[in-house]
């Protein structure tokens, strides 16, 4: 009797440490994601919203280097992925390789983005790691479309969906809440200065309703 009662409470305990299982989150991106660890960045918008309880217990993990692209997040994958073994990875990256192409030519092509992120979901799901994939938000906020990489933006913006679509991962689309957000809230047709600080960097507003999308995105 006494060690089935053993049993019956170890079970339980085990049933209760991974109910209480804590997940590891890695956010994978460039300077956007570097920022976001800092004071009033998404990624700790979100620590203080768990630190608060009023979100679901998740440990935040910032990955972004300034600058990277696709291929920059493939070649630190091992290291600065797979090595911490996350439950899930939320990848926020093609900005760069998009803004690039017309300022130093070091942008990506299409088929080279696509045959990257390929590579790296499909690794993630070998280690039985969820992926999110997001969408690039904006170069610039104006809502006429006159922003010089929008086409570029939507372009990749979709190939991103596509791949969510036939990998089987999270999506957060990034691009069509900026967008929706500004046609409401830049009536004057701003540069930058609503979700931004510089057409690309996240403003305050910008982090904020960034932190919402990820919850958002993690809760599916």
């Amino acid at each position: 009797m006494k060690k089935i009662l053993l049993s019956l409470s170890l079970l339980i305990l085990l049933t209760s440490m991974q109910i209480q299982k804590t997940n590891k989150i890695i956010f994978f991106g460039d300077s956007i994601t570097q920022a976001g660890v800092n004071p009033g960045g998404y990624i700790s918008m979100m620590q203080d919203k768990i630190k608060q309880g009023v979100a679901p217990k998740y440990e935040l993990i910032g990955s972004g280097i300034g600058g990277n692209k696709i291929y920059d997040l493939y070649l630190r994958l091992q290291e600065d992925v797979l090595d911490k073994k996350p439950d899930v990875v939320v990848i926020y990256i093609g900005v760069n390789d998009i803004w690039h192409k017309q300022g130093s030519q070091t942008g990506t092509d299409p088929d080279k983005f696509i045959a990257f992120y390929s590579a790296i979901i499909k690794k993630l799901q070998a280690s039985n790691i969820k992926v999110i994939v997001c969408t690039p938000a904006v170069i610039g906020e104006r809502t006429d479309f006159s922003n010089a990489m929008d086409g570029d933006l939507n372009l990749y913006s979709q190939m991103i969906r596509n791949l969510a679509n036939t990998y089987g991962c999270g999506l957060i689309d990034i691009r069509k809440a900026f967008l929706d957000y500004n046609m409401v809230n830049n009536p004057q047709n701003k540069e930058s200065g609503i979700l931004t600080s510089d057409r690309v960097h996240l403003n305050q507003a910008g982090n904020q309703m960034l932190a919402e999308l990820m919850f958002k995105g993690l809760s599916k």
